[in-house]
């Protein structure tokens, strides 16, 4: 707005403007106004219309000659472009601008904007055009050359509210400051869509307009259950969140709204959690307390994995079958989060504290890790770990390092053989007894603890008796070959059994080696896993080894083939049939090619 007051005081007006953004910001309007200064005859010091003048008057009544507003959503061919061509020609009867507003005019065709692009960039010095869009991207780069381009945004919900209070002030209406942000929320951005909304609410609720009547009329879901879901979840009550959606799609609110506002609602909670940026809450100073008293309640870890499951749920809304369903294990695997942080809800962690305290009345509070004893250590003594779901010391040095535990060299002390933890000493009053893991690490019988790799294989190899059954037998490659043509025998697949067929059979260190030709074959008979069993079995060794191997040269020994020449052919046909000789010498018969 100030760069065109400037332009004109200074009367350094552009011939073409170009107003751009989105739906019901004022584009339009802001032309008009425009339009109705330039030909105004008195124009306030603030570089506004005055209002009175022969102009001013007429631009109200609608009947300036001076201003022409086309449509090119509806009027976007070549002939209309040439008809305000023609326009252009005529000077002003009043005033000194004749201005042209041209609506959505990336509507106009390409033929239209080459019929207008000439007058565009040579109009006469009375003439000024202003154009209107919601889509710049659309409109061709000469067009866009020739504007000046203003850039129109989206008005804030505190704008629109300010401006629907005005409004109520002006008409005498009462309105909830509530009703009026879920106004301003559901018009977007647009002014124009928050007056239609205003006027239709208005029309129902009269003098009074209460929030009810608002969420009422545009089908709004009330704020009030998503606090109530977010409580159930802080809870742990999964009973009351299904219960309240349930409620929910009793009012006629499909799956896809509710999840969107579920997720809206976690999306302010999380800014909650910052003061520098909760101006972007958007709500009334009533509610933004509620959400900030919520938002207290629960961490931020929490907040981030919910928002997560929710936009997962909206994602997949569309493809799911069972909408419902859908929603309903959303919610689910959001009321356990708590149990996967390791935080108890709210009223487990109240019970589990009494019961805690009426076992053992002189046992403190301590944080909700568990603690089992260490491996290879009676139970009862001084030496306690904290579990840490691992199975490996690496994966304990792992969590260590990330953990609020004192230094791994103060606690693990690593040896050839296994990892154990240094004793407390004496002095520690606090002795806690911990949980059995779902595998004992107490028993030293059973398992090894969370030894070394050395210490394992050591207990892998004491297991392995040292007199061996099996060594005393020898595999002959004629008993290979038997077995081996026999399983061929049994095959029904033609592809199978001419790959095993023509694979060659040797015996290695009392192992079988087959020599293929590609592939292609390695892998069929990798699949043959019946021929491997039998061949086990009827050896007598479960542990017998296959090698395949690939060898070109045996494929092409293999699939060579041999090319005969015509008297070759004349010559096998002869010997496999002796009266075929006989035959062509009585009818004389004659070769193509002779030989």
């Amino acid at each position: 707005g100030k760069t065109l007051k400037n332009a004109i005081r200074q009367d350094t007006l552009a011939h073409a403007f170009l107003f751009c953004g989105p739906r019901g910001v004022g584009k339009t309007t802001c032309a008009r106004i425009l339009a109705k200064v330039l030909n105004c005859t008195n124009v306030t010091e603030d570089t506004e219309p005055c209002g009175t003048c022969d102009s001013c008057q007429a631009f109200e009544r609608n009947a300036s000659m001076n201003i022409l507003e086309l449509d090119a959503a509806s009027n976007n061919s070549v002939e209309h472009i040439r008809s305000l061509i023609e326009q252009v020609r005529f000077q002003p009867q009043e005033g000194d601008y004749k201005v042209f507003i041209i609506d959505e005019v990336h509507m106009l065709s390409q033929q239209a904007f080459n019929a207008f692009l000439k007058t565009l960039e040579e109009p006469p010095s009375y003439a000024i055009f202003i154009l209107a869009t919601t889509e710049k991207h659309k409109i061709i780069p000469t067009i866009l050359s020739r504007c000046q381009i203003f850039d129109f945004k989206r008005i804030q919900i505190e704008d629109i509210v300010k401006q629907l209070d005005a409004i109520c002030k002006q008409e005498g209406i009462e309105a909830d400051p509530e009703a009026l942000h879920v106004i301003g929320a559901k018009a977007d951005g647009a002014l124009r869509d928050a007056l239609s909304i205003f006027d239709k609410v208005a029309s129902f609720g009269g003098k009074k307009i209460t929030y009810q009547d608002v969420i009422g009329n545009l089908n709004v879901l009330d704020y009030d259950y998503f606090f109530r879901v977010v409580d159930g979840f802080l809870e742990g009550n999964l009973a009351s969140v299904l219960a309240i959606f349930d409620e929910i799609q009793k009012l006629g609110f499909d799956g896809d709204v509710f999840i969107n506002g579920l997720a809206e609602h976690l999306r302010n909670l999380l800014i909650c959690k910052h003061e520098s940026i909760q101006y972007l809450l958007n709500v009334s100073k009533k509610l933004e307390s509620r959400y900030i008293q919520q938002s207290d309640l629960m961490d931020e870890s929490f907040v981030l994995s919910a928002l997560d499951l929710a936009n997962e749920c909206d994602i997949h809304y569309k493809m799911s079958k069972n909408k419902r369903l859908h929603v309903e294990m959303t919610l689910i695997k959001i009321n356990y989060l708590n149990f996967l942080v390791g935080k108890e809800p709210e009223s487990d962690r109240s019970k589990g504290a009494t019961t805690e305290s009426q076992k053992n009345p002189e046992s403190k509070k301590v944080a909700p890790e568990k603690i089992v004893s260490a491996p290879n250590q009676p139970q009862g003594g001084n030496e306690n770990v904290k579990e840490q779901s691992i199975s490996s010391p690496d994966e304990v040095i792992e969590k260590t390092k990330t953990s609020d535990t004192p230094d791994l060299k103060a606690k693990w002390q690593e040896n050839d053989e296994e990892i154990q933890p240094e004793a407390k000493s004496d002095s520690e009053d606090e002795k806690v007894t911990g949980e059995a893991l779902p595998f004992n690490l107490r028993s030293s019988k059973s398992t090894t603890g969370m030894g070394s790799l050395s210490s394992f294989v050591k207990a892998v190899e004491d297991q392995v008796p040292e007199n061996n059954e099996y060594d005393s037998i020898v595999v002959s490659l004629d008993q290979v070959q038997a077995i081996w043509d026999s399983y061929v025998e049994d095959q029904t697949s033609r592809s199978v059994k001419t790959v095993l067929d023509s694979t060659q059979l040797d015996v290695e260190n009392n192992g079988i080696v087959a020599t293929v030709s590609s592939m292609l074959s390695k892998s069929i008979i990798l699949q043959e896993t019946d021929l491997i069993e039998r061949l086990r079995s009827e050896l007598g060794l479960p542990r017998l080894t296959i090698k395949i191997e690939i060898d070109e040269s045996v494929r092409k020994e293999i699939d060579k083939p041999k090319v005969l020449t015509a008297k070759e052919k004349y010559e096998l046909l002869c010997e496999k049939n002796p009266y075929f000789k006989t035959f062509q010498e009585n009818f004389g018969l004659k070769f193509d090619q002779e030989f």
